[in-house]
C-alpha cells in the first residue's frame, strides 16, 4: 500500500506494509524517541507484532527502505470480537503533518472493519490535542477518562471510540 499527501500528484510520500518482527528494532527506535517517558518495552512490541489478533503497519521512504521507518501503528482486533483497539501509532517528526498519521489510522480502521469489529477504541494523552484533533476529524468520539494513565508523567488519557457501519451479509 502506498500513499501520498492529498492534493500532490508527486511520487508517493511513503510506503505502507505489514509489519514483522523483524521491524521491531526499527520500531522500537521511533518508538522511543517519539514516547520518551512512557514508551513500550521491546517484549511488548515483539508480543504485540507477532500476535495474529493484531495488526501492525510500517510506513517507510520508497525511495530508501533502509532508512528510519517514517511510521507504524497498530491494532488489536481478534476475528469476530465487536471491539477493536488502536494500540499505538506514531509518526516520525519529519512525515508530520503530511496526512500520514491519517492513512495509517484509516488503513487501522479498514482493518477492523475486515475483521467485523462494530466499534474501534483508542486511549490518547489528555495533553496531545494534535492526536485528538485528528481522531475527532475520522468520526472517533471521547467516552471516558482514565486518570493518570500515562505514567510516569499521570497523564489522563481519554478514551475514544469510533462506531463501525454494520456489515451487510449478502445471502
Amino acid at each position: 500500500m502506498t500513499d501520498a499527501p492529498s492534493g500532490t500528484a508527486a511520487a508517493p510520500a511513503w510506503a505502507i506494509r505489514a509489519a514483522t518482527p523483524a521491524d521491531v528494532d526499527a520500531i522500537m527506535r521511533l518508538e522511543t524517541s517519539t514516547f520518551t517517558s512512557d514508551a513500550w518495552s521491546r517484549a511488548m512490541m515483539q508480543a504485540d507484532v507477532s500476535n495474529p489478533h493484531c495488526h501492525y503497519l510500517v510506513a517507510e521512504d520508497p525511495g530508501h527502505p533502509d532508512a528510519p521507518l517514517l511510521g507504524y501503528a497498530g491494532l488489536l482486533s481478534p476475528r469476530g470480537s465487536n471491539d477493536a483497539d488502536i494500540q499505538t501509532i506514531a509518526v516520525a517528526p519529519d512525515a508530520r503533518g503530511h496526512g500520514l498519521g491519517r492513512t495509517l489510522m484509516q488503513a487501522l480502521v479498514a482493518e477492523a472493519v475486515q475483521r467485523h469489529a462494530r466499534r474501534v477504541f483508542l486511549e490518547v494523552r489528555a495533553d496531545n490535542p494534535g492526536a485528538q484533533h485528528l481522531y475527532e476529524t475520522l468520526g472517533f468520539l471521547p467516552v471516558g477518562v482514565r486518570r493518570g494513565y500515562y505514567q510516569p508523567d499521570n497523564v489522563d488519557a481519554i478514551v475514544m471510540r469510533l462506531e463501525l457501519p454494520a456489515r451487510k451479509v449478502i445471502s
